[in-house]
């Protein structure tokens, strides 16, 4: 007689999140948060979609695709939207960065004592740290 317990044909690998309640929520795709963060940049400048797709040289729906993460922007496709906001790739992979790095603050503190984390002071960085031009604004606590 069967007992009704379901059993997985697989397990996710180690380190893999799973949608299971109780369980840790998948990583953000990179293409959403790079999406997010130029989004957020095209918005501070108060730039219309129109205005930055033309300047970078894609159509409006694509640049629009783009920072919805519907779409997986090239390497070239990112560098051209980053120079239309007037900002560096790098600053579009740092304030990347920042953002995946604020959302795994709440994890630091849910690890058992004896494997604390070391975090790099540049590591944790707010997305509101940065200046206008884009540049990182470091902070000191």
């Amino acid at each position: 007689m069967v007992d009704g317990t379901v059993v997985p044909l697989s397990r996710p690998a180690p380190g893999r999140a799973s949608t299971r309640p109780g369980r840790p929520e998948r990583e953000p795709l990179l293409r959403s948060v790079f999406g997010d963060v130029l989004r957020e940049a095209r918005l501070a400048q108060q730039r219309t979609l129109a205005d930055v797709a033309r300047e970078a040289q894609v159509s409006t729906p694509y640049l629009s695709e783009i920072e919805r993460g519907l779409k997986e922007a090239s390497s070239e496709v990112l560098a051209a939207v980053c120079r239309a906001l007037d900002l560096r790739t790098l600053d579009l992979v740092a304030r990347t960065h920042a953002e995946l790095s604020t959302d795994a603050l709440p994890q630091l503190g849910a690890q058992p004592s004896g494997q604390e984390r070391t975090v790099s002071s540049l590591s944790i960085v707010h997305r509101s740290a940065f200046r206008s031009n884009g540049s990182p604004v470091a902070l000191a606590a």
